[in-house]
């Protein structure tokens, strides 16, 4: 091997490092964006009514004959 290819060996390998550190740092920047969004959607339903009271005979059998 000659100077001239180790240098270009060389350079590619940084440029290929480069390259996978910036697809890194989008990547986990979506991801960022997507949980903020999961979050927002998350906090965004309503709350759930509370069940009427119901007298204390109901819901206590089954009925297995149906």
């Amino acid at each position: 091997m000659d100077v001239t290819s180790i240098a270009q060996t060389a350079t590619s390998i940084a440029e290929t490092g480069n390259k996978q550190a910036v697809g890194i740092a989008v990547l986990k920047k979506a991801q960022d964006i997507q949980a903020s969004s999961a979050n927002a959607l998350i906090e965004a339903i309503p709350p759930v009514p509370s069940a009427p009271r119901l007298p204390a005979h109901l819901g206590s059998t089954i009925n297995t004959t149906a």
